[in-house]
């Protein structure tokens, strides 16, 4: 198994079969915390078609990326209020701050809140929504007082109160001589090779939320790339080869 996956993954996979596991021993719902989009790969792949489990995912909004999990004996119903997720919204003044994803994410972080506990932010004029844990949303509510010096007040709203996602991804197609990063990353910023590896070398990259420093990294379909300063893409589709034996991709980028 371990032959088809990157060995920063056997970790996640380790994981994944200790749930299933847990699972077929006990036959009780196991409520997994946010997992990114490629935890959510890894996680279908492992458990495949096995007819005796169901894994379901949820996230709040229709293109969540990340999402809380449920792996359930076949027989189990799984519904909404299976997840343990509560929605929280807070107010901000837009007239004299601007809020974005990273600082609301950095001020929960501060804040002692595990990132896993965490699902989407969508912030829209003066409104933030975040998906959470609900074991979570009394120490959220009670020590999150403040972003960017501006004093705020999150509630819980229900989930019929979920503001639109606000993320646009642009779909763009480009062909490359292989699939390292540093190559990729030269292809899709449309900057020199040198400046990607200059990128990379500094810490500055990051693939599936963790910081690769290897320009030789090999992405795969479907993984996220994100730069400090210059956005997130990421690879939806390899197409095969061209005539002169380059890589054709069709790639996203978040405007």
């Amino acid at each position: 198994m371990y032959q088809h996956f990157r060995q920063e993954e056997y970790p996640f996979i380790d994981q994944v079969l200790s749930w299933r596991d847990e699972v077929n021993t006990r036959y009780e719902r196991k409520v997994i915390d946010f997992l990114h989009p490629r935890e959510q790969k890894i996680f279908e792949m492992i458990i495949g078609n096995d007819e005796e489990l169901q894994l379901v995912f949820f996230g709040g909004w229709e293109s969540a990326e990340r999402k809380r999990a449920i792996l359930a004996p076949f027989y189990e119903e799984i519904k909404e209020s299976s997840f343990e997720v509560e929605l929280l919204q807070a107010t901000f003044p837009q007239k004299f701050v601007s809020v974005e994803h990273r600082d609301v994410l950095g001020t929960f972080l501060s804040a002692g809140i595990k990132r896993k506990k965490i699902g989407d932010i969508v912030i829209h004029n003066d409104t933030i929504q975040i998906l959470v844990a609900s074991d979570i949303t009394t120490y959220l509510i009670t020590n999150v007082t403040s972003i960017k010096k501006a004093g705020v007040t999150f509630d819980r709203v229900s989930m019929a109160e979920r503001l639109p996602s606000q993320d646009t991804w642009q779909s763009r197609m480009a062909t490359c001589t292989s699939l390292r990063l540093d190559v990729i990353i030269k292809e899709m910023y449309q900057i020199s090779r040198q400046q990607a590896l200059n990128l990379i070398k500094k810490g500055l990259v990051k693939v599936n939320f963790q910081t690769i420093d290897q320009p030789s990294f090999v992405l795969e379909e479907e993984d996220l790339i994100s730069i400090r300063g210059k956005g997130r893409s990421r690879i939806t589709e390899l197409q095969g080869r061209t005539k002169k034996d380059k890589i054709r991709i069709t790639f996203e980028k978040l405007l």
